[in-house]
């Protein structure tokens, strides 16, 4: 499987809140659709990270899907 940084993964923003800057890939987004909440197993392959507003806004425009059809 190619690096992350080879090709897109998907970016799912996942609140509701614009200030509160929250997503993850779509991996992980199938995961939790199936898992139906953020359980051990999730958590564990989500290897959740805090990004800066900076890096947040650089990994949507690389990894949105939307802006890269």
């Amino acid at each position: 499987m190619l690096p992350a940084k080879d090709h897109a993964v998907g970016f799912v923003e996942n609140s509701s809140e614009p200030d509160d800057l929250q997503a993850w890939c779509d991996a992980c987004e199938r995961l939790f659709l199936r898992e139906g909440e953020m359980t051990d197993e999730f958590k564990e392959f989500n290897q959740m990270t805090v990004v800066c507003d900076d890096c947040y806004a650089e990994l949507r425009a690389r990894h949105s899907k939307l802006e890269r059809e």
